[in-house]
């Protein structure tokens, strides 16, 4: 099974031994804070659109994961930035408060990075979970059935 996740201790987990939270795609503010509502205060994952961080930078991400953590009071999620195989902006990401990110660049980079994350309790996905795409067509509708799913 593929690496999926290097844990706060930079372990590596495969999937069945630390579970992830439902997975969301969300695009900004109003997205977050549309699955934190939804969730309930469930724990649920926030992921950037693909290649995220290329194009807006880890600051924007983890000001509007601050933001839609105090717009919605008690939430459990926790936000993961996909930073490509980009090891340098991972870095900046860990380095300006982020909580997750997705790395995949190459194995002896990643076991690094998976390094620096622990020092901050972040995690580092080697993959992208399954997620649903709040941007997709009728999203929002099967958010509440997806978000259930790991109920």
């Amino acid at each position: 099974m593929p690496r999926r996740l290097e844990a706060a201790r930079g372990e590596s987990n495969d999937a069945g031994s630390h579970a992830l939270p439902p997975a969301v795609i969300v695009r900004g503010l109003d997205q977050a804070c549309t699955v934190l509502r939804a969730a309930f205060g469930r724990p649920v994952l926030l992921l950037s659109a693909p290649e995220a961080a290329r194009l807006l930078g880890p600051a924007w991400w983890v000001a509007m994961l601050e933001a839609a953590r105090e717009e919605v009071p008690g939430a459990a999620a926790r936000g993961v930035l996909d930073c490509g195989n980009a090891a340098g902006i991972v870095q900046a990401a860990l380095a300006a408060g982020a909580d997750g990110v997705l790395f995949t660049g190459a194995e002896a980079q990643a076991l690094r990075l998976a390094s620096i994350a622990a020092t901050q309790g972040a995690l580092l996905l080697r993959a992208a979970p399954t997620a649903l795409d709040l941007g997709a067509y009728d999203a929002v509708r099967k958010l509440p059935l997806w978000l259930g799913r790991a109920a």
